[in-house]
């Protein structure tokens, strides 16, 4: 007889405690899913949440392996975990997803360009290189976007090369050199698949991003794009995800070019900032399709239910402390919004420490709002 999916007896392992595995945890409680977490934070967000919270570290081998061995079923809320325990977790039976081959090529940003290159998946010219000295051979195509292989994550590990002179602020890292694309908008989409093969893709969002943090300021949803550019913008994720044979969420950041086409530009094998709006805009949300992908239980719909915009919220540049949340109050008067706090006990400059959503009638209402929220909150620190 299999094990019941929901109840004490079974455990979700979570490998990583922020805000994702919160939001995670909220949509367990729904369904009787018990979720045991590690992270190296004994602050981090998941711990007066989880059912258990183990604080160690997600890189050390013998610290993930003996996490996974009495959980039923593992996934992440972050790629940069320690494949070689998955792996071995995964040859003793245990069922990991997304599957440890999969995160070990995510971990790789050189590697993903090659996947999508061998899967004819479109993505902008690039070059890899090994270090800063290497660059040197393409400064005739000049100008790239240079690219950490490892390690960069929320706009770290990422840096403009326009001209020669860019070139002090280069890495001297294995990188990848990715060609300027001409854009016209940056999109999202987020699928799943579960392990019956059944795929679900919510609707194509649009971002803008903070030019500073290199983060997403604003999402919008739906995007105001053509129907044929979405539903070919869906059939892309759709690819992606049975190309990799993954199990999962994978969110999907794509180019919109001036010419129409659509460019993958990365990937991500978790929920993802760019699907936070679905908790309140569609029927169901980017973490309750994840749980319910990875438990090999139907994909929910994901039918928008309303339009609606996201605004994360930043530490404000300058404050570093206690977290304090100026003018949440007022924001929460305003109808339609949906405040989000991660419970980090500690805000810095420009770190994300939580989401607000906008729901409205059309998309230019909840935009209009959101436009208003984003002076209204802010993120400082007791003085």
């Amino acid at each position: 007889m299999q094990k019941k999916w929901y109840g004490k007896d079974f455990r979700l392992g979570v490998l990583g405690g922020g805000q994702l595995g919160r939001m995670l945890i909220q949509e367990a409680v729904n369904y009787d899913v018990y979720v045991h977490c590690l992270d190296p934070d004994p602050q981090a967000p998941c711990v007066d949440l989880a059912h258990s919270f183990t604080v160690g570290s997600l890189t050390d081998f013998d610290t993930v392996y003996r996490f996974g061995q009495d959980k039923d079923v593992l996934t992440v809320e972050i790629e940069h975990v320690n494949i070689e325990a998955l792996e071995q977790l995964e040859a003793e039976g245990k069922k990991v997803f997304p599957q440890p081959a999969i995160l070990r090529m995510v971990q790789d940003k050189g590697l993903q360009k090659q996947f999508y290159q061998a899967n004819h998946i479109p993505t902008p010219p690039f070059h890899l290189v090994e270090n800063k000295a290497a660059i040197d051979a393409f400064l005739p195509e000049f100008p790239f976007m240079q690219k950490m292989r490892k390690g960069g994550y929320d706009g770290k590990g990422v840096t403009a090369l326009k001209t020669a002179s860019d070139l002090v602020n280069a890495f001297d890292v294995p990188s990848v050199l990715e060609s300027f694309v001409d854009f016209e908008k940056e999109l999202s989409v987020i699928v799943s698949r579960n392990e019956n093969g059944e795929t679900a893709v919510f609707p194509v969002v649009e971002c803008e991003f903070n030019p500073e943090a290199n983060l997403v300021e604003f999402l919008f949803s739906p995007a105001k794009i053509t129907e044929e550019i979405a539903k070919n913008a869906e059939k892309l994720a759709i690819q992606l995800i049975e190309s990799l044979g993954m199990v999962g969420i994978l969110a999907v950041e794509l180019f919109l070019t001036k010419s129409g086409d659509l460019l993958v530009n990365e990937i991500a094998p978790r929920p993802h900032n760019s699907g936070h709006h679905t908790i309140e805009c569609n029927v169901t949300s980017q973490f309750e399709q994840h749980m319910r992908s990875i438990l090999n239980l139907p994909l929910g719909s994901t039918r928008m239910i309303q339009p609606g915009v996201m605004i994360n919220l930043l530490g404000e540049k300058g404050f570093e402390g206690a977290a304090i949340y100026d003018g949440m109050e007022k924001a929460m008067a305003i109808p339609g919004v949906k405040v989000h706090v991660y419970g980090k006990a500690n805000t810095k400059s420009l770190r994300k420490m939580g989401h607000v959503t906008i729901a409205a009638e059309t998309i230019e209402e909840a935009k209009q709002t959101g436009r208003d929220i984003k002076s209204l909150i802010r993120v400082v620190a007791q003085s």
